[in-house]
């Protein structure tokens, strides 16, 4: 069963700058949760069909998300992910008169089970609440590098 948690904020910056925090690798790592990393698999890219890997650092095992951009547009990136979860996690920049509004809809079903059990027991309002908190501090950085 195909899942969606969707969140969205208001930037005081443009929707080029809150796109560079979303696509600058260095930029990311400043609002990503501290226990999230982002790893290129080869070059670092956000072009349709480049690679990444998202890992979650948590003692003794690290699940790892494998990307691919799937959709890439000036204000606009959608990454497709296999592992644990499989779905999208797409970014959409919205101009406004005063800065941005930012987007974040992830969509995803969790083939095995027993994951998707210990998800939705455990981890589900932990990742909402941490979807919301991400997009606060995204929002920071962006209004800090305008």
């Amino acid at each position: 069963m195909t899942q969606i948690f969707e969140q969205s904020i208001e930037i005081a910056a443009s929707a080029t700058a809150v796109e560079r925090c979303i696509t600058d690798l260095h930029l990311m790592h400043r609002w990503l949760n501290p226990a999230l990393r982002c790893e290129p698999v080869g070059e670092w890219s956000t072009e349709i069909g480049s690679r990444s890997r998202f890992l979650i650092q948590v003692p003794l095992v690290k699940p790892t998300l494998e990307c691919v951009t799937l959709d890439r547009a000036p204000g606009l990136i959608v990454w497709g992910f296999e592992g644990f979860f499989r779905g999208s996690d797409r970014w959409e920049c919205q101009p406004l008169p005063q800065g941005t509004r930012l987007l974040n809809r992830f969509e995803f079903e969790i083939p095995n089970p027993i994951v998707s059990w210990g998800f939705h027991t455990f981890a589900a309002p932990w990742t909402q609440a941490d979807m919301k908190t991400q997009l606060q501090r995204l929002k920071q950085v962006a209004e800090e590098v305008k």
